[in-house]
């Protein structure tokens, strides 16, 4: 089974290394306004709409006109969904007759799919008509993950520049984002899904007798095209309710790795963008190598944690040995299809990323296999992250690094010729707070209050559980659950749709800001005292800046939860 786990793992791990390089150069490309081979096709349609929308592209914003920028189409894109979700029952491709969605749940899920979150307090197939799952829903997957990607490129802008008061041009990176990098990509994944046995069709659901006799109704729906913008765009709601785990939305093995290379490619790529706009590829690969390691070591610990299985099974005597008759290991809550690797891995991807798609229940996890998830989205999301706030995530704590290592030589601290000064590190610790702020406070107002506790399925620290991880997914826009606690609640519903927004929003107000101070700052040139920012000393003290920020915001929720729960299940305990 060791084997198994590194031939898996591996070849996921060098499929995501040779993706990612010829998309990062090119969409360095895209944003440079560089010609490319899609350009007779979409340079028509995008000044078609710049017209339409009456954009000047070549306008460039400060960064507060950037954010201003973002935050208006971000509130009309939330009114336009919450509406379509108030008035579906009204509304065409609704062949099921399913009613409209009650406003704390619309809502909700307007700020999910807004803050390129999607959770879902409901059941996709039972819930959405096809028109909100294609107009509205899918369309923030496309534009949630644009907008992010626009505010990376943004960052690497300011980061890169050179006495510059501008950052970019929103419109133009959110159009460009949109037509040239999702739209392609999505199409090209969407036939391999059909290829692969995903439904993509706009047929009512189909009732069917079983060999028992009874009724069974099987659902239908433009799967495919959903499917594959969900992972693409880290996005992560399932067009059903078992999400990945649905063999309609991930029916075979492959279909399976296609989905995981796709909630990886975008946000490994930015960080070769990033080297090719610096101008020093090996600056991308330090970003790359630093998120590749905490990849490979939280996925080595999911992998061992769930083919380890139950102690407590042990004790009965129970064999929980891989063997040709049984796969071996703590397989609740998993699919066959996958098995425990597929399943760790898929957990570890889908949490490394703001995708949150899952293919197995997080909720059945061992306490150790469960806190790697946990874990990954309280380090903030870094690790390739989010589509673009993986990025300027990392960039922020690349600059946390370079500040310690200049005070530890006793020298000014720079990244990329710059000077880090006190402005840029207030905003730096802006950002880094915010998150476990929002998180933290969330959960607290959940355990301190009856309709908090209501929602939990476990009165013990599996419970608590459940409602950190919650609150942790939504402040890092990540959409996955410990999917025992019962949260379509208005409490749930109001309280997580804030530490969505304010997870999104707020913490990008810094991001841009940080850029754009160091856009307006000139180039230091290199000295025998400049800390290089492209070995493997530098990886290391990032690596270890970013766990040590995450061990002491986060080491005491933790403790309360999946790791007292861990020590109970070796004493013998059961809650």
């Amino acid at each position: 089974m060791v084997w198994n786990a590194v031939l898996q793992v591996g070849i996921f791990s060098v499929l995501v290394t040779v993706i990612s390089v010829p998309l990062g150069l090119y969409m360095a490309r895209v944003f440079a306004g560089e010609r490319t081979f899609l350009d007779p096709v979409l340079r028509p349609l995008e000044r078609a709409i710049y017209r339409l929308c009456g954009v000047h592209p070549a306008t460039e914003m400060t960064w507060g006109e950037y954010a201003i920028a973002i935050l208006w189409f971000s509130a009309a894109g939330m009114l336009l969904l919450y509406a379509q979700e108030r008035l579906q029952s009204w509304l065409p491709f609704n062949p099921q007759g399913l009613s409209a969605v009650n406003p704390a749940l619309a809502f909700n899920t307007t700020a999910s799919f807004t803050t390129n979150t999607n959770w879902q307090a409901y059941s996709g197939e039972t819930t959405m008509t096809y028109l909100t799952q294609m107009a509205g829903l899918a369309f923030h997957n496309f534009v949630s993950a644009a907008a992010g990607i626009a505010a990376a490129i943004a960052v690497i802008r300011g980061f890169v520049r050179r006495s510059s008061p501008t950052i970019g041009n929103f419109w133009f990176d959110l159009v460009r984002a949109t037509l040239w990098v999702l739209l392609p990509l999505s199409v090209i994944g969407a036939v391999l899904l059909v290829w692969q046995g995903v439904p993509q069709n706009l047929n009512p659901y189909v009732h069917v007798k079983t060999l028992e006799g009874a009724e069974q109704v099987i659902a239908q729906g433009p799967v495919a095209s959903q499917e594959i913008i969900k992972n693409l765009g880290t996005n992560g709601g399932g067009f059903f309710n078992a999400n990945s785990a649905h063999p309609y939305e991930n029916p075979t093995p492959l279909s399976n790795l296609i989905e995981m290379l796709a909630i990886f490619s975008i946000g490994a790529a930015l960080t070769h963008t990033f080297g090719q706009m610096a101008g020093d590829r090996r600056q991308g690969w330090a970003l790359f190598a630093a998120m590749a390691f905490l990849f490979l070591a939280g996925a080595g610990v999911a992998i061992w944690a769930e083919q380890r299985g139950n102690p407590q099974f042990a004790a009965m005597g129970i064999n929980q040995h891989a063997s040709p008759t049984q796969s071996g290991g703590n397989m609740e809550g998993k699919e066959v299809r996958y098995g425990i690797v597929n399943s760790a891995l898929w957990a570890t991807v889908t949490t490394d990323t703001s995708c949150g798609a899952v293919n197995a229940m997080h909720d059945s996890f061992t306490p150790l296999g469960g806190l790697v998830p946990l874990l990954n989205m309280q380090i903030g999301e870094i690790i390739f992250g989010g589509v673009g706030s993986g990025l300027f995530g990392m960039l922020v704590m690349a600059v946390l690094s370079v500040f310690i290592a200049g005070l530890m030589v006793g020298r000014t601290p720079e990244y990329l010729g710059k000077k880090i000064e006190a402005r840029e590190m207030k905003l730096a610790m802006f950002y880094v707070l915010i998150f476990p702020a929002v998180v933290l406070l969330g959960a607290m107002a959940a355990v301190a209050t009856k309709a908090g506790l209501a929602g939990i399925s476990n009165p013990g620290p599996h419970g608590f559980s459940q409602i950190l991880y919650a609150y942790t997914e939504a402040g890092a826009n990540n959409g996955s659950a410990f999917a025992g606690l019962s949260a379509n609640t208005s409490f749930y519903n109001y309280t997580l749709a804030f530490v969505m927004l304010f997870g999104r929003f707020l913490m990008k107000i810094p991001a841009l800001a940080l850029a754009g101070s160091l856009a307006g700052k000139k180039s230091v040139p290199v000295s025998a005292g400049t800390f290089p920012t492209t070995g493997a000393l530098f990886v290391a003290l990032l690596v270890g800046v970013i766990l040590i920020v995450a061990a002491l915001t986060f080491f005491p929720a933790d403790a309360l939860g999946p790791i007292v729960e861990h020590l109970a299940l070796y004493a013998g305990k059961l809650y």
